[in-house]
């Protein structure tokens, strides 16, 4: 059964895909197909790493409301982007050459989430609450010191902070694939291979022992990941909050298994059929009216809502 309703997600992401590259493409198409065709690999990308990466964090936590954002990822970005903001000016934030800014920002948070894992890690027994508690508190304390600076920003700078604070699915920076795609790409195939070792690990921390599996090992070593995945995704398109929680709980109702092998397909898929056939619909039906990232966030708070309502932890 899961077999079946993985190739039906399969054969909608392609339609999807196909409708994207080929809807209201008006003019020379050997424009149209390579520059809808590199957004399109964006959107593919961005939804494999937070699909993947919030599927991966709620397996160590054995919980379907925590996502990578807790952590403090967002806040951290929008922390850096206001720094820069601040102490450069909007002109010379403007001046950086995007290459640049997305290896600093993506260097400075793969840096930020190891520190913090490393030092949690250093601790005499493996705490995963404590660090989901400290990753909230280091959360609060960059938002705040974000507003802090915000209010001593010109207004007329604070609007690249804005422009840049929410995800930009329609103004991808494909030049960035390549880079994007590496990293992703790499992180993705490790994921994949730890499947099954990602099925012991959720059975508990003392089955996954009794099973031969050294969890505060294979923790780490997802944990990495994690960091790696989500940072690139925020790098390259920004942060979206609820995305992750939406498409794995999605897939959890979809196609409920406790295998990883159905899991993490099926959230790669739906989070593909989330962003491509939202972002086709904004642009050829609602001419971009609401931003994609409004509207997943949106549905995703209803989740979140949902999920805390109805107690739902595994």
């Amino acid at each position: 059964m899961h077999a079946k309703r993985l190739a039906g997600l399969a054969a909608l992401t392609m339609l999807c895909s196909m409708l994207f590259m080929t809807l209201g493409a008006r003019g020379n198409w050997d424009f149209v197909l390579p520059y809808r065709g590199a957004k399109l690999l964006a959107l593919l990308l961005v939804a494999s790493a937070i699909a993947t990466s919030t599927l991966l964090f709620q397996t160590i936590t054995r919980n379907r409301i925590l996502t990578p954002s807790i952590m403090g990822f967002d806040a951290l970005y929008l922390l850096m982007l206001t720094a820069a903001v601040f102490l450069l000016g909007a002109g010379g934030y403007g001046q950086i050459p995007e290459p640049a800014q997305f290896l600093i920002t993506l260097a400075l948070l793969i840096a930020g989430a190891l520190t913090l894992y490393g030092t949690l890690l250093n601790q005499i027994r493996q705490d995963l609450m404590r660090m989901i508690l400290t990753g909230v508190i280091i959360g609060v304390l960059f938002r705040s010191l974000n507003a802090f600076m915000s209010r001593m920003i010109d207004p007329n700078e604070f609007s690249v902070i804005q422009i840049n604070s929410y995800a930009r699915f329609n103004r991808i920076e494909t030049d960035l694939l390549s880079i994007a795609l590496l990293l992703c790409g790499t992180t993705l195939i490790v994921a994949w291979r730890m499947r099954h070792r990602l099925d012991v690990l959720a059975l508990g921390h003392n089955a996954a022992i009794n099973l031969g599996e050294d969890p505060r090992r294979t923790q780490l070593q997802i944990l990495i990941l994690i960091s790696v995945l989500v940072a690139t995704s925020i790098a390259l398109v920004g942060p979206v909050a609820f995305l992750g929680l939406l498409v794995v709980n999605v897939a959890y109702l979809i196609t409920p298994s406790p295998r990883h092998a159905t899991l993490l397909p099926s959230a790669v898929l739906i989070g593909a059929i989330v962003l491509i056939g939202g972002q086709m619909i904004l642009e050829h039906s609602l001419g971009l009216s609401t931003p994609l990232a409004v509207v997943i966030d949106l549905a995703g708070g209803i989740v979140f809502l949902t999920l805390i309502l109805k107690g739902t932890v595994r």
